[in-house]
């Protein structure tokens, strides 16, 4: 991560379309915002096209950030965490990788057959294959009210549903998550 006074310079530097700085800016947070994006799409590739779109948002709307508090690198990493969300909702949104409930059931079901390990011995990646496993619709409930802290109102507004929905996704969610990682500990 870059220092908060060459985070400021850095800023400037793409605001002002320097090719230069937007690359430090991208090599110094691709990371970041690669943890943030794949938390909510399929695979990896779909996560560094998701992280591609958001830096281009961010290089747009830079112009117009102000930090919010005196360290200027928690304020700037809130602010482009929030970029990095957005942007793969709206990938959510626009790609429709999500199913009537009749196939989202059928995924349950047929996950259901997968072999189990020792819930000890569960890695953070094998957790996250875990999550990953969710049908999208699941799976960005999931993200948004227990990652993100959003309650059901606030997802049912973002994703455009009902809070009906957002809630009934959510246990849905947790009891899939629930029934296969009491496999693994089996």
């Amino acid at each position: 991560m870059l220092s908060q006074e060459d985070l400021i310079k850095c800023i400037k530097g793409c605001s002002n379309n320097d090719r230069k700085s937007q690359k430090e800016l991208y090599v110094s947070f691709y990371s970041f915002a690669m943890s943030i994006c794949y938390k909510y799409v399929v695979n990896k590739d779909v996560a560094t096209e998701v992280v591609n779109d958001g830096f281009l948002k961010v290089y747009k709307h830079l112009c117009t950030y102000q930090a919010s508090y005196e360290d200027v690198a928690i304020s700037f990493s809130g602010w482009f965490k929030k970029i990095m969300i957005n942007t793969s909702i709206d990938y959510f949104r626009k790609n429709k990788k999500y199913k009537l409930v009749d196939e989202l059931n059928v995924a349950y079901e047929s996950l259901e057959n997968k072999t189990e390990t020792s819930l000890e011995k569960l890695s953070h990646d094998e957790i996250m294959k875990v999550v990953h496993t969710l049908s999208p619709g699941y799976r960005l409930v999931f993200n948004l009210y227990v990652l993100e802290g959003m309650n059901h109102i606030q997802i049912a507004e973002t994703l455009n549903i009902s809070e009906g929905t957002s809630k009934s996704n959510l246990s849905k969610a947790r009891g899939f998550l629930q029934k296969k990682l009491v496999r693994y500990s089996l």
